[in-house]
């Protein structure tokens, strides 16, 4: 191939990276902190800077930053508890005969993804600022989290 001439603009190869791995939560509400797990799936990469996609396979559970230490994880179930009580009347429950509809609503919320940069192979976060899965079924539920890095 041959370089690009001058003044052209350069064409940079992309690389694209995935990582999978699996937790075990204990039902609505269990929050678990994967940012080391993250940062190892952008480290297995071997890239130096792009973006990190974390997305948790389900409806019912979701992926957010949030300083991760119990007060704020309280303080963000009882907000989820007022948006979308646990034993409010949901149609869902009259279609399928459960009792999570709670559940995919806050999903819906919050969302199965999150995108976080990545410079020299290090995951750009604030200093209080960690990754988190959040489970929002009404139980336990082993979950797939994929982790995919794109970048140089």
């Amino acid at each position: 191939m041959r370089p690009p001439e001058v003044g052209a603009p350069a064409i940079l190869a992309s690389v694209v990276h995935t990582h999978n791995f699996r937790i075990t939560t204990r039902g609505q509400g269990d929050a678990h902190d994967i940012t080391r797990r993250v940062a190892g799936g952008v480290e297995a990469s071997g890239l130096v800077a792009g973006i990190v996609t974390i997305f948790v396979v389900g409806s019912t559970a979701a992926v957010t930053t949030i300083e991760f230490e119990s007060g704020a994880i309280q303080d963000f179930n009882a907000l989820l508890d007022e948006l979308a009580p646990r034993d409010a009347d949901y149609r869902h429950h009259l279609r399928w005969h459960d009792d999570n509809g709670s559940s995919h609503v806050r999903a819906a919320l919050l969302g199965p993804s999150l995108t976080v940069p990545f410079v020299s192979g290090a995951l750009v976060l604030g200093t209080w600022q960690q990754i988190m899965l959040l489970e929002l079924d009404t139980r336990g539920r082993e979950r797939e989290i994929v982790v995919q890095a794109m970048g140089e």
